[in-house]
């Protein structure tokens, strides 16, 4: 499932900022890249992330470089790194005022990442969100933030509608990439869009009527299949099956060997919040030709 790892010139180095479980580090160690530095505050969701990298990146864990809550953290301290990779929550940006600028941001999570951006000047950032940001407070949200990375922080500035079902994987989720450069002469290519490399009646082991399943969210959880906000269970060679986390980190583009040491409530709400692996792996691949042409 893993695609072939992009080597080109030096290794490139990354931060995972509201990490989760770790989709972002997943694509970017699967291009090669080096993680030396990544935040989560979610206990349950460390837990996960922690059980899965540990070994994989020994140092990351050893040298203090996992934190919890990004806010309390001296920005001046983070190791050196390339590009910034942050899936991070919107709130509370209706609160803030109207001046649209650096510091109106104060107060938001968003803060910290133009900080971070600000003091260690990577090459590039990668920024994730729910689509519907484009709406949040009339339009206002997402106008703060492409100001603040373009005109204040003087990046490049680049948004995206992705699917994760144009990259291999089974369902539509639909997500807002955004990704800049130090240099603001230099942008991406789009990559180009991918077929399914299984549908859910694979995920699901038998017959289903959609070759393309829901989204994984997080509320709306074992709602029954006949409601609206139904989205974890399928009818499988004619009876109702609800999804389970081995199911979900397929459709989110996981490894087979990631595992949950958690309940399967608490993994099922970590996949919910996640990205898909493979659309952020097909991004990044293309940031990171730009970082070594340039």
């Amino acid at each position: 499932m893993l695609w072939i790892k992009l080597v080109v010139g030096k290794k490139l180095k990354f931060i995972d900022l509201f990490a989760g479980i770790g989709g972002f580090h997943l694509a970017l160690h699967n291009l090669g890249a080096e993680c030396v530095f990544a935040s989560e505050w979610d206990e349950n969701a460390r837990k996960t992330y922690e059980h899965n990298f540990k070994k994989k990146c020994p140092e990351l864990f050893d040298k203090g470089n996992y934190v919890g809550d990004i806010t309390q953290v001296d920005k001046q301290s983070i190791p050196d790194f390339d590009i910034l990779c942050a899936g991070f929550p919107c709130q509370p940006f209706s609160q803030v005022g109207f001046r649209k600028g650096f510091d109106d941001t104060r107060g938001t999570l968003f803060f910290d990442i133009a900080e971070i951006i600000k003091i260690k000047k990577p090459k590039a950032f990668f920024l994730e969100n729910v689509r519907h940001i484009y709406k949040h407070d009339e339009g206002r949200t997402f106008s703060r933030i492409k100001n603040v990375l373009s005109k204040d922080l003087d990046y490049s500035f680049q948004e995206f509608i992705v699917k994760a079902s144009d990259y291999g994987l089974p369902q539509h989720r639909p997500r807002l990439f955004m990704i800049g450069f130090k240099n603001p002469n230099l942008s991406i290519e789009k990559p180009e869009k991918q077929d399914l490399l299984f549908n859910m009646s694979h995920v699901m082991k038998g017959e289903v009527d959609r070759d393309i399943g829901y989204t994984l969210r997080v509320g709306g959880r074992s709602s029954g299949i006949n409601d609206r906000r139904n989205w974890d269970s399928y009818r499988v060679n004619g009876k109702v099956k609800k999804l389970k986390p081995d199911e979900g980190k397929m459709m989110q583009g996981f490894p087979t060997s990631f595992e949950f040491p958690v309940s399967e409530a608490s993994a099922m709400k970590q996949l919910g919040n996640s990205v898909a692996v493979r659309a952020v792996e097909a991004y990044s691949r293309e940031i990171i030709k730009v970082i070594h042409a340039s």
